[in-house]
Order: structure tokens, then C-alpha cells, then sequence
């Protein structure tokens, strides 16, 4: 059986679009209101739910576990360099996460 937990977040970037990977520090950390339990894979689906900046915002997750995962807006990359200048303004992010 499936659990699925939602939760909505406000999001900017001030810094470059990150393009390393692995590389997580200009990340924020969502903890999720409950924790999935032990051993579960989760799955984390992100929406921008708002149009605030004139370009178009990504969004990049990592590190999901079953308390929580990081998340950024990362303006779109082409290959190997940014096709903005990188920082955001705030958007309304929303989230899904569950089990598989």
C-alpha cells in the first residue's frame, strides 16, 4: 500500500544555476510533516505553482530519504553552461511524495 504526503514551500535562488553534480549546498532541506517508514523508497514529484520571473525556473531534488529531501530552482542549463543568469525570484513551490 502506498502513503502519500503533500507539502508547498516558497523557493527562490540568489545564486548560479548549480551544475555540478552531487554538489547540494545551495540546496533546502523539506522535512516531511511525517516520516515515511523505515526502508521505504519515496518518491518526490515538484511543481512550480506560480509564474513570477520572466525565466523559466527548473527544479532539481536530491537526497531523498524517508524524513525529507532537498530541493532548488535551478533556471535551465544547456550542456555544460546556463541559458539565464542563474538567480530566481521567489515561486510557490508544491510537492508530492510517496511511497512505491
Amino acid at each position: 500500500m502506498s502513503m502519500l504526503q503533500t507539502g508547498q514551500l516558497q523557493l527562490g535562488s540568489t545564486s548560479p544555476s548549480a551544475t555540478t553534480g552531487g554538489n547540494t549546498a545551495t540546496f533546502t532541506q523539506v522535512t516531511f510533516p511525517s516520516p515515511f517508514p523505515a526502508n521505504s523508497e519515496v518518491v518526490v514529484i515538484p511543481f512550480v505553482q506560480t509564474f513570477n520571473g520572466p525565466d523559466t525556473p527548473g527544479l532539481r531534488i536530491a537526497d531523498v530519504t524517508t524524513t525529507g529531501f532537498k530541493i532548488r530552482i535551478n533556471e535551465l542549463v544547456g550542456v555544460g553552461r546556463p541559458l539565464s543568469d542563474g538567480p530566481h525570484t521567489t515561486e510557490t513551490i508544491g510537492w508530492i511524495a510517496s511511497t512505491v
